[in-house]
């Protein structure tokens, strides 16, 4: 079920927040907790049952094999060690199997000129997510950090539906105690009018600005054959902002939806296309994704703890296979390669005293971005290099023709709203760059705000602008894009 879609708006979030608040409010807390369980796998399953049975097989080992890893830690270290290991290895052998088998086979075909060919093995929805979760609860019981939880609340932990298809990556120490918490099982105003308030602000990202700008992104990466140097950057600037806005958005509407249940999601964007390094950009994009890649493997492999060389291998090694989690394709371990080589220039950079300017700073960051999107959003290499051959030809004249147009043309108001214009693209642009690098995240914007009559006015145009467009869609809202990873 998409968050985007008048069924979730309009039946789902309604009826299921009803039921868990009456249930809650006869104390029937364990009754409330299943139900907004089972409601969650309802969420999950809507379009088919097909990959319900991997999930619950998946929840159910998980926590066997956690509540046996906080049995007897002092004098059981040899058979927990082992069950970790099994456990882990269990999580990626799933992931390894649904997300990278056809990508495998291909690969040795290719190699070897075998034909190994299977039918293709289809990917069930939220694996990449909670695996990561489920690997994190695996660590921590191993630690002795998930006592008491429960089978309830573990279940829930996993299932619950604003973060289960694309995340944020929760952590079991952030959710968990929340579920256990009485004080948060009663209906609360001030959560519910703060959840909806962001929930608009999200919802219009999506329909209204990621929606929009991939009108452009697709076509340039996927039907164009080649592009003028000025069509070159209006696709890979179109798709650095459709995904910006398409997953960030995403995340507003899982931070909207929980806070209706008075549960806290943890932040996971604050204004990334504002960092002036590489470093400070992954502090605040995807910031869950980054905390669990420094927790569960940048410092088990070593962290900064072992000298610089093992550092810069650490970092290159993270990101590498942090590329490698979104997708079963080369176009991510590239992205992933080229972002860990960013980190590692960059700490160079540092170390070397020589500071840059900070909008030059900014401007560097920003097109490397720009450069690596181009690769995660490409099927292959020919598509990745039409846009970056683009991008580099400056000689082509498209550019000046441009200028021309504006500087001798009179401002002719069609030539602004007509879609297959480029002025068009180039305004919605302009207006992303000034939401991006000046406009607060939707947290910031509304929270303590709920009762301030202009900012509930303004989060109700924005859901109004939202929802006009998405009712008047002949077909299927659109998916978000994350659902792919």
């Amino acid at each position: 079920m998409l968050f985007n879609s008048a069924t979730y708006i309009f039946v789902f979030v309604p009826l299921v927040a009803a039921g868990y608040f009456t249930l809650n409010h006869f104390t029937r807390y364990r009754l409330a907790a299943i139900f907004l369980a089972i409601a969650s796998l309802v969420f999950y399953s809507i379009e088919g049952f097909d990959f319900l049975p991997v999930l619950l097989l998946s929840i159910v080992a998980n926590y066997a094999m956690g509540t046996a890893l906080t049995i007897s830690p002092e004098t059981m270290e040899g058979p927990r060690k082992t069950l970790l290991t099994v456990g882990i290895m269990f999580n990626l052998g799933m992931l390894a199997y649904f997300k990278y088998t056809n990508f495998f086979l291909d690969n040795v075909d290719a190699l070897l000129g075998t034909d190994w060919k299977i039918e293709k093995v289809a990917f069930p929805l939220a694996l990449s997510f909670v695996t990561f979760q489920k690997i994190a609860y695996l660590v921590d019981s191993y630690r002795s950090l998930t006592r008491g939880y429960g089978a309830v609340n573990y279940g829930l932990f996993v299932t619950f539906f604003p973060q289960l298809i694309a995340g944020p990556i929760v952590h079991h120490a952030d959710l968990v105690p929340q579920f256990k918490n009485k004080e948060r099982r009663q209906f609360n105003f001030e959560n519910a009018s703060l959840g909806l308030m962001i929930f608009s602000a999200g919802l219009f990202k999506k329909v209204v600005l990621a929606d929009t700008f991939s009108q452009w992104s697709t076509p340039g990466f996927d039907a164009a054959t080649n592009l003028t140097s000025l069509q070159a950057w209006i696709t890979g600037l179109s798709f650095t902002f459709q995904l910006y806005f398409d997953f960030s958005g995403y995340v507003d509407m899982a931070i909207g939806s929980a806070l209706i249940f008075n549960i806290h999601l943890p932040i996971n964007f604050n204004s990334p296309y504002s960092s002036t390094n590489i470093q400070d950009f992954w502090r605040r994009w995807h910031m869950t994704l980054s905390r669990f890649l420094r927790d569960y493997l940048y410092i088990p492999l070593g962290g900064n703890r072992r000298g610089e060389l093992r550092t810069y291998a650490n970092l290159f090694a993270t990101f590498l296979l942090g590329g490698l989690w979104h997708g079963a394709s080369w176009m991510f371990v590239i992205w992933g390669a080229l972002h860990g080589a960013g980190l590692v220039i960059h700490r160079v950079w540092n170390r070397s005293g020589l500071p840059l300017p900070r909008p030059v700073a900014w401007l560097v960051t920003f097109v490397f971005v720009v450069i690596t999107w181009v690769f995660f959003r490409a099927t292959n290499m020919e598509s990745a290099m039409k846009i970056l051959t683009g991008m580099a030809n400056f000689q082509d004249g498209s550019m000046q023709a441009l200028y021309q147009q504006i500087r001798e043309q009179p401002f002719i108001l069609r030539d602004y709203l007509s879609m297959d214009s480029q002025l068009f693209s180039l305004t919605w642009l302009s207006a992303a760059f000034i939401i991006v690098l000046v406009f607060p995240t939707s947290m910031r914007l509304f929270k303590g705000k709920q009762r301030k009559v202009p900012y509930a006015l303004y989060a109700g145009a924005l859901f109004a602008a939202a929802l006009l467009p998405l009712l008047s869609l002949q077909e299927s809202p659109s998916e978000f894009l994350y659902f792919n990873f």
